[in-house]
């Protein structure tokens, strides 16, 4: 993992003071002096609009007290608008070419708003610290492939954050944001609320990307929440809710078989927790996983 500072002090930057925001010339531009040919393995669709990106910092409810954290800053147009109202940004960027050009464009583009700006070259998934103060807020466009698990790795990796706002595909938006008992309610829903209280904050048409991905993309608004008091760690009661959704189909006193050691014995936890043998695992909530939890490994 590598960082790079760019530009001035932060005290000589004035908020939101002579920052330009790319536009999809500027986009274009910054792609073809690089030799840039977004990929589709990396995610990379970058966004061209310059109302989209204020609306996303907007919605973040990101301000001058923040430490922000972005991830897969690519060409810049996110981070510009942050530096808008953010004192200080550190982007994590895996590609090493676009890791190693932001720093120019936001010297370029943010002038002295750019002072507090850090890029590190480091996979989002691997990421375990960060140069500067710790981050209060996540505001990116995360790579749909990895969406899920990046957040729920800074999540648990930076319990600084208090909130944030990404945007992702559509459906995992829905699938994130999702209360039990939904059809699209399962693993992302139950973990996310381990760790945030977790709401839909909008939609984003395709043709704000460039290129314009084939799926439609949303936002999604974190709020940081306590774990649940428990005597179980955050690892088994994933554990438990891995294999409540394995095979939706499934009852609880099948799909926890496996872990309970018998049929008899994840009844008897199910029951115990208070829970019919024969729901399912898309009708329980974070503390009804947490209860079973407890009552399997008593």
């Amino acid at each position: 993992m590598s960082d790079v500072p760019v530009g001035t002090p932060p005290e000589r930057a004035s908020a939101g003071a002579g920052v330009r925001l790319l536009g999809p010339a500027e986009v274009r531009s910054l792609a073809a002096g690089l030799g840039l040919r977004p990929t589709k393995q990396r995610g990379q669709n970058f966004v061209i609009d310059a109302n989209t990106v204020r609306r996303i910092v907007r919605e973040s409810g990101v301000g001058a007290d923040d430490i922000v954290l972005e991830v897969g800053p690519g060409l810049g147009s996110l981070t510009l608008a942050l530096l808008e109202v953010a004192p200080q940004v550190t982007a994590v960027e895996v590609d090493p070419l676009l890791a190693a050009a932001l720093p120019a464009t936001v010297e370029e583009y943010a002038g002295a708003r750019g002072a507090g700006f850090r890029v590190v070259e480091a996979d989002a998934l691997r990421v375990t610290e960060l140069p500067g103060p710790p981050p209060t807020a996540l505001v990116a466009n995360l790579p749909y492939n990895v969406s899920v698990p990046v957040l729920l790795h800074l999540l648990a990796t930076f319990p600084t954050l208090r909130r944030g706002l990404v945007m992702v595909q559509a459906e995992v938006a829905d699938r994130l944001a999702a209360p039990p008992g939904s059809k699209v309610y399962g693993v992302p829903s139950v973990k996310a609320a381990w760790h945030a209280h977790v709401r839909r904050a909008g939609a984003v048409g395709r043709h704000v990307f460039w290129p314009a991905p084939h799926v439609d993309s949303g936002l999604v608004a974190l709020d940081r929440r306590d774990p649940p008091a428990t005597t179980a760690s955050r690892e088994r009661v994933f554990e438990v809710v891995d294999a409540a959704f394995a095979q939706r189909r499934k009852t609880l006193r099948a799909a926890l078989r496996g872990l309970a050691g018998s049929t008899e014995a994840s009844v008897g936890a199910l029951e115990r927790a208070g829970l019919s043998p024969d729901a399912r695992g898309e009708t329980l909530d974070l503390d009804a996983f947490v209860r079973l939890t407890e009552e399997l490994h008593r």
